[in-house]
């Protein structure tokens, strides 16, 4: 069969296209909440429990990972696809606070296979020189899913109801699947992969990190610093992700006053920074390393300055004037993204190939406990302090998780 030029690249911008669903689906909530919750007075405390049952789901990545790193992706994530894509759609069914909370914990299950399939694909297909790119490229489409959140709930409302946002989500997951699975294979077995590409990706790879005859057993997995040094800055970063996927449109509605419209607006905003943050991380990280800056210290100093450009979230509450909240929301968003994409990024730098897959999966277990938590303390105490004590904390948070990044993470021999 002829060979398909750049073929890798063609299969990154169809996971991009997966990565985008999957945060289309869990953002439909975040936006639509205000008139959820009105229509079935749900309070902000029981919305807290529906966006941790969310959260509880995704946290059993290490286990998704693991079946990935078993069973392969053409297989594996096209069943995780196609049941996210289902649940997605029976939330056009949900009444009630617990109806949501059991579908959102279903949906967070099989929607936490779309990281560590990621990660686990860039470590397939591109040299160690391109992963960076590739994987901000997939991430982008985590910030578009959540760009197209925003207009797809408003056409809703206005057309029908909320719940025709749910059905369309889900719908494209569905016609996505039949795409994955008529395109993508291994690089070993992908029949329009031509020699000379194949020549560019392995050549490109450390050889140290090939796949093991044997996988090592998760506990002598969990006994490596370098997972918790992935980890751990994981989970201090993603509540500013949680912050901004489950609880801006609510903070928009309520502190600043903006309507369904303004929301469509202004609220995709901070999600169309974080695109460009995706590619900023690795253009910093190449930058230093044409500097003669190792791989891995180059990834750290991207971290940092994502990590210090983040601290003007702690800004968001002081604001007086809601533009320059949305501002500095959008310098949230795009700081996250750089420091985000860089460190999943390294799972695939620091761990062989048949690994991959499950150190992201527990690194975005951390990453979701981190989001657990900080839902479900903001949900408890905003209605009695508002959110502006919480800006300065999410600010702050990234700074820690640069310094146990440096401490934990070893760089290899």
């Amino acid at each position: 069969m002829r060979p398909f030029p750049y073929l890798r690249w063609s299969i990154i911008a169809l996971f991009v296209g997966a990565t985008i669903l999957n945060y289309l689906a869990r953002s439909v909530l975040g936006v639509a909440a205000p008139v959820i919750l009105r229509e079935q007075a749900i309070s902000s405390e029981q919305y807290s429990w529906i966006t941790s049952a969310f959260q509880i789901g995704v946290m059993f990545q290490p286990a998704i990972g693991y079946l990935l790193d078993g069973a392969g992706l053409r297989i594996g994530f096209t069943l995780c696809v196609a049941v996210w894509s289902l649940i997605t759609m029976a939330h056009i069914w949900a009444q009630g606070w617990p109806s949501f909370a059991g579908l959102r914990f279903a949906l967070g299950l099989a929607e936490g296979s779309a990281q560590p399939a990621g990660q686990k694909l860039v470590a397939e297909w591109f040299p160690a020189r391109e992963r960076g790119l590739a994987g901000g490229i997939y991430n982008i489409g985590a910030s578009f899913g959540a760009v197209f959140a925003p207009p797809l709930v408003a056409w809703a409302v206005l057309t029908q109801s909320w719940r025709l946002a749910f059905l369309v989500a889900g719908a494209l997951g569905l016609v996505w699947c039949v795409g994955w699975l008529f395109w993508y294979q291994t690089p070993a077995r992908h029949r329009r992969l031509s020699a000379r590409e194949r020549i560019h990706i392995e050549s490109g790879q450390e050889q140290r990190l090939s796949a093991g005859a044997k996988r090592q057993r998760l506990s002598k997995l969990l006994r490596r610093r370098d997972l918790w040094g992935i980890a751990l800055p994981r989970l201090l970063a993603d509540p500013v992700w949680g912050m901004l996927s489950f609880w801006m449109p609510l903070y928009l509605v309520r502190v600043r006053g903006f309507d369904l419209t303004q929301l469509a607006i202004f609220a995709w905003l901070p999600f169309l920074a974080a695109d460009l943050g995706c590619l900023f991380g690795p253009a910093v990280v190449a930058y230093l390393q044409r500097r003669g800056v190792d791989l891995i210290d180059a990834r750290r100093w991207a971290f940092s300055l994502g990590a210090v450009l983040m601290t003007g979230m702690a800004f968001v509450g002081m604001a007086s004037n809601p533009y320059v909240a949305i501002a500095l929301l959008c310098l949230g968003g795009f700081a996250h993204q750089t420091l985000s994409v860089t460190v999943i990024t390294m799972a695939s730098d620091l761990f062989p190939r048949d690994e991959v897959a499950t150190v992201a999966g527990f690194a975005g277990l951390a990453a979701n406990l981190g989001v657990l938590l900080f839902t479900l303390v903001l949900g408890r105490l905003v209605d009695q302090i508002g959110y502006g004590p919480f800006f300065p904390v999410l600010g702050m948070l990234d700074l820690l998780g640069a310094i146990l990044l440096w401490t934990l993470v070893r760089k290899p021999k």
